[in-house]
């Protein structure tokens, strides 16, 4: 590894007892860094999730910051490791002189005319500079990310937004997150990051296209009616029907959609599609409902997912997206990865240790995921979202 003024360090434990555990990352991560701590996250099981604030109070003390933030996953990522269904504490650590790093704990405050996010920071420019970025890890019942994820398209554009939902609950006040010294059970945690750093994101949706793009030509909220004047149903027969065998079982385990972000481009590859689920279907209009909201004129091609598509869209997207040489990388891969989908475990952070190292890695099994495509964020689901750190030039 090159040299460099930003460090970075990771460390996980899979003990029971939780001081252990602590004591086990912080030696370990400490012992790596050998340089102040100017962020941290600290992502933790939920048969730990009950001494969370006395974690986050013994980590924000023996760390010496209260840059920390993270919160509760189904199951932990480590460097080369995915804990599922164990306990275990994924601690990661950055040191980022030259780095402005200004956090925020964000509410969603219902309003007459719908609502609003508040806890911005007064210190935020009113334009936010090109090579900014925000991490944010938000409570999955209270926030709507994808609201926040709109708003900023708008109101920030260019802007990469990434990272995940605390998991591991099932119900409001059981996904639980941290902020500094504190544990929050709504909200979301925001991590604006500024200066000699730069954030590279991999959104890995996993996802391959059957068929042919086509064009929406009636629709009305998140159902279509008519694709290219036909009913989609029509088109999804005809299409199964040219299928091979092993991609007819895939569709009938689950048909997805791929919205096309960039409407001007003469191609549509891969990472030109946002991935929403086909949710329903109307037997008599032949009309389906999909995962999201959809308008006339929109471009879409159908999709199936399965552990091999999913293998090769990561590698290939660690491949191109990672040729920077990252010194460290924070994981927010969905919880219905993992073991769920692919044959072996530890899948997504042996892929991100053969691109990139041991390099310091660290996350979550999510309930969502967050990161941009083709310019624009968005909420995913079935998603592997990777933040690579890089260090930059400043003048």
């Amino acid at each position: 590894m090159t040299s460099s003024t930003l460090k970075f360090a990771a460390a996980l434990s899979t003990h029971e007892a939780t001081e252990d555990a602590i004591a086990q990352v912080v030696r370990e991560a400490l012992e790596q860094l050998s340089a102040p701590v100017d962020l941290a996250f600290v992502f933790v099981s939920p048969q730990h999730a009950d001494k969370l604030e006395t974690i986050a109070t013994q980590l924000c003390g023996l760390l010496g910051t209260e840059n920390l933030f993270g919160g509760t996953g189904e199951a932990i990522v480590g460097v080369g490791r995915e804990i599922e269904q164990a306990p275990a504490i994924s601690l990661w650590l950055a040191h980022l002189p030259g780095v402005e790093v200004t956090p925020m704990h964000l509410e969603f405050q219902r309003t007459p005319d719908g609502g609003s996010f508040i806890g911005w920071s007064g210190k935020l420019p009113l334009q936010w500079p090109k090579e900014a970025t925000l991490l944010l890890m938000g409570e999955p019942f209270s926030f709507p990310a994808d609201a926040l994820l709109a708003r900023m398209n708008e109101d920030q554009p260019g802007i990469p937004i990434i990272g995940g939902m605390a998991s591991g609950g099932h119900a409001p006040g059981e996904n639980l997150l941290v902020h500094g010294r504190e544990v929050k059970k709504t909200g979301a945690s925001a991590i604006y990051l500024h200066g000699a750093v730069r954030v590279r994101s991999v959104v890995s949706q996993g996802c391959r296209p059957i068929g042919e793009p086509m064009v929406i030509t009636k629709s009305e909220r998140n159902e279509i009616h008519l694709l290219g004047g036909r009913p989609p149903l029509e088109i999804i027969r005809e299409i199964f029907a040219q299928l091979p065998t092993s991609d007819q079982q895939l569709v009938n385990r689950g048909l997805h959609i791929g919205q096309v972000v960039d409407e001007y481009r003469e191609k549509f590859e891969p990472g030109d599609f946002i991935i929403r689920n086909v949710i329903g279907v109307n037997q008599e209009t032949g009309g389906i409902a999909v995962g999201d909201y959809v308008r006339p004129g929109q471009t879409i091609q159908f999709h199936v997912r399965d552990e091999n598509s999913a293998d090769a869209d990561l590698k290939q997207l660690l491949a191109t997206e990672s040729s920077g040489q990252p010194l460290g990388a924070l994981v927010f891969t969905c919880n219905g990865r993992g073991t769920r989908l692919f044959s072996a475990p530890h899948h997504d952070a042996e892929c991100l240790q053969a691109a990139c190292g041991d390099i310091p890695a660290a996350g979550i099994f999510a309930m969502g995921e967050l990161g941009p495509i083709a310019g624009q964020n968005f909420m995913h689901g079935f998603t592997a979202s990777l933040a690579l750190f890089e260090e930059i030039e400043q003048d």
